[in-house]
């Protein structure tokens, strides 16, 4: 997957200054790889992401999806969408992604009270790092029994792990850690790939 990743988003042949550096910015090509396999080892049909940016993370996960797939990427910035939404064409996978824009609370809530609680089978979320307790609530909501939720950037750099860091964002991952630590909704596994993300299968 990082390998076709690539290929669509090689900045000699198609990308922009600006796109380049916001590629940059997203996930991790092993990240990425990790990503779609457990996608593929779910045999997930349904996604979410949360957290779009300029689409390398959910370009991996269309990738990997059936034809029939979808995967709902929510995104507030309008910008970075039209980036992704080039590479989601390029790469044929445009009928698979529900892009929405707007804030991801407002969208995670409108797919509960569409009626689509307990139907996804895999989330990832890489987005406001305070939001991740609200998000997380909504997501497990929203994904089945036996269905994934991934969270990026649980280690924050090492931050969580100094007690002399107490910023806002830290102290906000932090927290969250522990409760997930402590939920028996999920079984978690914290895995030091890229910044660090941890797994979390609903019980």
């Amino acid at each position: 997957c990082p390998k076709k990743c690539s290929r669509t988003r090689d900045s000699k042949a198609i990308a922009t200054g600006d796109d380049l550096y916001a590629w940059k910015s997203d996930v991790s090509p092993d990240l990425a790889q990790l990503l779609a396999m457990l996608v593929q080892i779910l045999g997930a049909e349904q996604c979410i992401e949360v957290g779009v940016y300029t689409g390398y993370s959910s370009l991996a996960l269309a990738l990997v999806l059936p034809e029939s797939g979808r995967l709902v990427a929510c995104e507030r910035d309008a910008k970075s969408l039209d980036v992704a939404k080039k590479y989601y064409q390029l790469a044929g996978v445009s009928h698979k992604v529900d892009v929405k824009v707007g804030l991801a609370m407002d969208s995670l809530e409108s797919l509960i009270l569409n009626g689509e609680a307990g139907s996804y089978d895999f989330a990832f979320t890489d987005a406001e790092k305070k939001m991740n307790e609200k998000y997380f609530e909504l997501l497990l909501q929203l994904v089945r029994v036996g269905g994934l939720i991934v969270i990026d950037n649980v280690l924050w750099h090492g931050k969580v792990a100094d007690p002399l860091v107490n910023d806002p964002k830290t102290f906000s991952i932090r927290n969250f850690n522990q409760k997930l630590m402590e939920d028996k909704r999920v079984s978690i596994s914290m895995v030091p790939i890229g910044d660090g993300m941890t797994i979390c299968r609903k019980r």
